[in-house]
């Protein structure tokens, strides 16, 4: 599709003041006096700890050994830990500190305030706008990253479904919250049931396929809530894929199927501590409406119940 050059200029125009507004150019950033690649650090490590730094490499776009000086740095001022991979000693997974949780919470603090002044400026339909626009002009960008390029979103059961998605599962909140066995155990419990009754046509599951490997799902389960209201359940994305842009088109697939099934609200439950999905759920209108300590993982953790509404 072509585009006018002035729409180019004006995007282009734009996205500079951005950079300056947002402290790229230099001087204090998020209110910290860290450099803006370490905090996005902090904050996708927060998102996904137990990440490899090669991993987190990859995912910032940085050069290795440019990761590793800052993480060097990081880890010497008490923000992160390393700890030897269990499986691979020669790979350090990364975790956060307790100086670097309490930089965190006032990196969003600051950050939460930002937005919030900015937005409160326009009308609500226009922080929709900013709010969609950011989205997709971000995905857009996001298309020549090859991590996402191949990768289809497809809707229905395929063989080994309960399997792979329960290792996903398994693998990322042992590293991100401590699960163990019963957590997989229920898991995989879970889906061997919503999948025997899938016939249902209120029921649905998507999945993010590349080649013929899944490396994401979403389920909107509409049987076990009552009339009315959607279970969103098993959203979750691959570590090869996290952060391309994959969460947001299964989680858009999921939200349009309650929709046209025309349930009047959609619950899901998780646990504190994951931002960046707590980050997303907020962009598609959830809101976190209670919160409670409880044990059912296995450990003692604070769990959350969010909702949306049917537009």
């Amino acid at each position: 599709m072509t585009v006018p050059g002035s729409t180019i200029d004006s995007v282009r125009a734009s996205s500079r003041r951005l950079v300056r507004e947002l402290g790229f150019m230099g001087g204090p950033f998020a209110g910290t006096d860290l450099s803006p690649s370490a905090v996005h650090a902090l904050i996708e490590i927060e998102a996904d700890e137990g990440i490899t730094a090669r991993a987190l490499a990859e995912h910032l776009r940085l050069e290795k050994s440019s990761v590793s000086r800052m993480l060097a740095k990081l880890v010497a001022s008490g923000d992160l830990v390393e700890r030897a991979d269990s499986e691979d000693g020669r790979a350090k997974r990364l975790y956060l500190g307790a100086a670097g949780r309490v930089r965190l919470a006032a990196i969003h603090s600051h950050a939460q305030q930002q937005v919030s002044e900015a937005l409160g400026r326009l009308t609500s339909e226009r922080q929709r706008i900013v709010a969609d626009g950011l989205a997709l002009y971000a995905s857009a960008l996001g298309h020549k990253n090859a991590m996402a390029d191949d990768i289809e979103i497809v809707r229905g059961y395929r063989p080994g479904v309960i399997g792979r998605i329960t290792e996903m599962h398994a693998l990322y909140y042992a590293r991100s919250s401590g699960f163990g066995r019963v957590f997989e155990s229920r898991v995989a419990e879970g889906l061997a049931d919503f999948c025997g009754r899938f016939g249902n046509g209120r029921n649905g599951l998507w999945l993010a396929m590349r080649g013929g490997e899944i490396v994401g799902s979403v389920a909107i389960d509409g049987d076990d809530l009552g009339p009315g209201i959607a279970h969103l359940r098993w959203f979750i994305v691959g570590d090869g894929v996290r952060g391309g842009g994959v969460g947001r088109r299964l989680l858009a697939a999921a939200l349009a199927f309650a929709d046209q099934k025309r349930f009047a609200e959609t619950h899901l439950w998780t646990v504190a501590g994951l931002a960046a999905a707590r980050h997303l759920y907020e962009a598609h209108g959830f809101t976190c409406v209670d919160e409670w300590r409880g044990e059912q993982w296995g450990k003692p953790m604070t769990e959350q119940r969010f909702v949306r509404r049917r537009p």
